[in-house]
């Protein structure tokens, strides 16, 4: 006869030994699950085209947006007869657009600022801004870009500036 403790042992033995063989064996797929895992970290942030919102007439609504590394958004084109493309943006990013009444989802993969505008308002100054990560590396050319559009608004004159005043340096 064998004793209940002598089969404990046993057994947690034969299941640890197991347990390295199994980890062993299936390291390459718990090391892609862990890849996708901090993939599904990312975040989808929505940006609405509005006709009216909280900072008035014609706007991106939030109008700045602070978001991680890699995270998306979103632009809807919630009112009709708006359009969307980047003005001004990191080196390395590439450029996005939406045609009028049609939105479009953009992956940030470069830290810097975003400046974006509907070309249909730009005179009632509908643009917006993103910050994407902590740093700014290119904030001063997007400031230089930002003058001549702004020379453009006939309503709304300080929004840009208020949207820019946002990013963290």
């Amino acid at each position: 006869m064998t004793s209940p403790d002598f089969l404990l042992r046993f057994s947690r033995r034969r299941f640890c030994l197991r347990s390295r063989k199994d980890v062993r064996m299936k390291l390459p797929v718990l090391f892609a699950t862990l890849l996708c895992t901090c993939a599904a970290f990312a975040t989808t942030h929505e940006i609405k085209m509005l006709n009216n919102g909280k900072d008035g007439i014609m706007v991106f609504e939030p109008g700045f947006l602070k978001v991680k590394k890699g995270d998306s958004v979103k632009f809807v084109p919630t009112d009709a007869a708006h359009d969307m493309s980047s003005v001004s943006i990191p080196a390395k990013a590439k450029a996005f657009k939406a045609p009028l009444n049609k939105g479009v989802t953009v992956k940030l993969t470069e830290e810097g600022v975003y400046l974006y505008e509907c070309k249909a308002h730009i005179t009632m100054a509908m643009v917006g801004v993103i910050q994407v990560g902590d740093k700014a590396p290119n904030l001063s050319e997007v400031e230089k870009a930002a003058q001549p559009l702004a020379a453009t608004f006939v309503l709304n004159k300080d929004r840009l500036t208020k949207y820019l005043a946002q990013v963290q340096k």
